[in-house]
């Protein structure tokens, strides 16, 4: 095999690696980079939701508290009342 030969091999292969090298690269910022947006965005939306349904929890906890203290206070007054009368 002549150095000629050895060279044209070389550069076949170099030129079907720089091929690869493109192909992967369109299919990192076409497909990969893509998936990864769309994941993303889907896992913005379930941390939305998550957040918004700890909201909703906790304001019913508020709300329960806010009972209990206003239920404690008519009883309070019911004595009253029932003392003066």
């Amino acid at each position: 095999m002549t150095d000629s030969e050895k060279l044209d091999i070389i550069l076949s292969k170099l030129d079907k690696l720089e091929n690869d090298v493109t192909d992967m690269k369109l299919t990192l910022e076409n497909e990969i980079r893509t998936n990864i947006q769309h994941i993303a965005e889907g896992h913005l939306d379930l941390s939305r939701n998550l957040h918004e349904a700890l909201k909703i929890d906790h304001e019913k906890e508020m709300l329960a508290i806010r009972v209990n203290v206003l239920e404690t206070e008519v009883r309070r007054l019911k004595d009253r009342i029932e003392q003066i009368a």
